[in-house]
C-alpha cells in the first residue's frame, strides 16, 4: 500500500509540473508586457474634450436615415462603453458592436498584444493601444476590470454605458467549468463532480489571495472593480450596486437576451439589422452541469454579492420593459427572431452550431478552455448567396479572429493559446 500511495503521489506531482511551468512562463510574459501601472494625473487635458468628440462624430460614417429607428429627436448613438462581463453572452454583444463599429468606421479603444485590457489588473487608459492623454474614442468593449474614472477619459461626455448580467448560479457553473483548471487551488479536488465537491467546502479550495481565485467567487462583482469577497449583507455591497446604477444607462440580462437587445436598440436608436446575431462562445449541452436544488442553494450563498447585484438590475430591467410596452416588446422580439432565423438559413451550414472538431474553417473556431473543446461554433454554407457572404462571415467570426481582422495585435494571446494547446 505505501508503494501504491507513493506512485500515486508521484503521478500527481508529474501532472502539476506542466502547469507550474506554464504559470511561470505566463507570469513572466505578463510582467514584461504589462504597461506602467502609474495612474495618470486627472486633469482636463487627460479627458476626451467635447470639441474633439464632436470632430470624431463628424468624421465617422453615420448610419443612413431609416423609418424604423430615426425621428427628429433620435439619431444613432456611436459613443458606447460596453462593460464585457465574463460568461454572460457578452461575446455575442461584442460581435454586434464590432460589426456596427466597422461598418460605420468608428474608432475603437483596443488593447495591445492580447484580447483584454490586462485583466485582472484594474483598467488604466494607458493600457489602450497608442493612447495619448486627451485621445477620443467611440467604442470601448474589451474585457477589463472596470474603473469608471479611467474609462471616462477615453470617451465623449455623451457616451452610453451598457453591460450585461447573468443569473449568478448559472454564471458560477459556467465559470467553474471554464476556468477551474486555471485556478491552482482547485487542482486537488477529487471525484467526478468537482463543482459539487468545491461547494461542499469552498474554503478548502479557495483563498482571496490565490492565483486566479476571483474566477470562482462573485465574478461579476470582481469584473466591476468591486470587492468580490464581501458578504452579501455587508453595507458596501449595496453601496457598490447603487454606484453602478449611476454609471450604467442600461444593464442587459442574459436570460432575456432578445428583450435585452430590443432595449439596447431603442436606447442607441439603431435598427433591427444592427442587432442581428448568432449565439457565440456557447458550450455544448453535454458539458453543462445540471445542479440540484441543494447545490444551487450553496452556489447562491457562495456568490451572495453577485446575487444582490443581479436582483437589483433584474428588477430595473423589467421596469424598463414595462415602460417600453409589453405588447410592443413581444412584437419586436418576434420580428428579431424571424430575422435571425432567416439569417441562419442563409449563413449556417445545417442551420445550427457544431462541436469544435467539426468546424471546417479555422477562422470560425472559437477559443477553448484549458484541456477541453467544449465551445461550439459554426460552418459557413458552401452554397451561400454571394450577396450575404461578407455579413455572414462577420456574424460567425469569434472574438479573437475578429480582433485580428480589425488590426489588433494578439501575439501574447496567441502564444498562450499555443502553450495551452501544446501541453493539453
Amino acid at each position: 500500500m505505501p508503494g501504491i500511495k507513493g506512485r500515486t503521489c508521484a503521478t500527481s506531482i508529474r501532472g502539476l509540473i506542466p502547469w507550474i511551468l506554464l504559470f511561470n512562463i505566463m507570469l513572466l510574459l505578463y510582467c514584461l508586457t504589462s504597461p506602467s501601472q502609474v495612474k495618470i494625473r486627472s486633469s482636463h487635458e487627460d479627458t476626451c474634450p467635447l470639441s474633439m468628440a464632436r470632430l470624431l462624430k463628424k468624421s465617422s460614417t453615420m448610419p443612413s436615415q431609416n423609418a424604423e429607428s430615426q425621428t427628429q429627436a433620435c439619431s444613432p448613438k456611436v459613443n458606447i462603453m460596453f462593460m464585457k462581463t465574463h460568461k454572460t453572452a457578452s461575446s455575442t454583444i461584442l460581435n454586434i458592436l464590432f460589426r456596427f463599429g466597422e461598418k460605420h468606421q468608428l474608432k475603437f479603444a483596443f488593447p495591445d498584444g492580447r484580447n483584454d485590457f490586462f485583466y485582472p489588473s484594474p483598467f488604466l487608459c494607458s493600457q489602450v493601444k497608442d493612447y495619448r492623454p486627451g485621445e477620443c474614442f467611440n467604442i470601448v468593449c474589451n474585457h477589463m476590470r472596470f474603473d469608471h474614472r479611467e474609462v471616462a477619459k477615453l470617451l465623449p461626455p455623451d457616451a452610453v454605458y451598457v453591460t450585461i448580467l447573468r443569473d449568478p448560479v448559472d454564471l458560477f457553473e459556467s465559470s467553474f467549468h471554464y476556468y477551474h483548471r486555471a485556478v491552482p487551488l482547485t487542482w486537488r479536488i477529487s471525484g467526478e463532480n468537482k463543482l459539487a465537491e468545491f461547494l461542499n467546502n469552498p474554503q478548502a479550495f479557495y483563498s482571496p489571495e490565490a492565483y486566479n481565485s476571483f474566477y470562482l467567487k462573485n465574478l461579476l462583482f470582481f469584473d466591476f472593480g468591486l470587492d468580490n469577497n464581501l458578504d452579501a449583507d455587508d453595507p458596501r455591497v449595496m453601496r457598490g450596486i447603487n454606484n453602478l446604477s449611476r454609471r450604467f444607462h442600461l444593464v442587459l440580462i442574459a436570460e432575456y437576451f432578445e428583450e435585452s437587445l430590443i432595449l439596447l436598440k431603442d436606447l442607441l436608436c439603431w435598427s433591427t439589422d444592427d442587432i442581428l446575431y448568432f449565439k457565440l462562445n456557447a458550450r455544448k449541452s453535454s458539458s453543462v452541469s445540471r445542479l440540484d436544488p441543494e447545490t444551487r442553494a450553496k452556489a447562491l450563498q457562495w456568490n451572495g454579492a453577485d446575487w444582490r447585484l443581479y436582483q437589483h438590475f433584474n428588477a430595473s430591467f423589467w421596469a424598463r420593459v414595462e415602460a417600453y410596452g409589453t405588447e410592443r416588446m413581444k412584437r419586436e422580439v418576434n420580428q428579431l427572431r424571424g430575422r435571425n432565423a432567416a439569417m441562419k438559413a442563409i449563413c449556417i451550414e445545417g442551420g445550427e452550431a457544431v462541436g469544435a472538431q467539426k468546424i471546417q474553417d479555422g477562422r470560425f473556431r472559437p477559443w477553448q478552455p484549458v484541456g477541453e473543446s467544449s465551445i461550439m461554433g459554426y460552418n459557413l454554407r458552401k452554397d451561400i448567396d454571394p450577396r450575404f457572404k461578407t455579413i455572414c462571415e462577420k456574424m460567425l467570426t469569434p472574438e479573437i479572429e475578429y480582433l485580428s481582422n480589425l488590426g489588433v495585435s494578439l501575439w501574447l494571446t496567441r502564444l498562450w493559446g499555443w502553450l495551452k494547446d501544446t501541453i493539453y
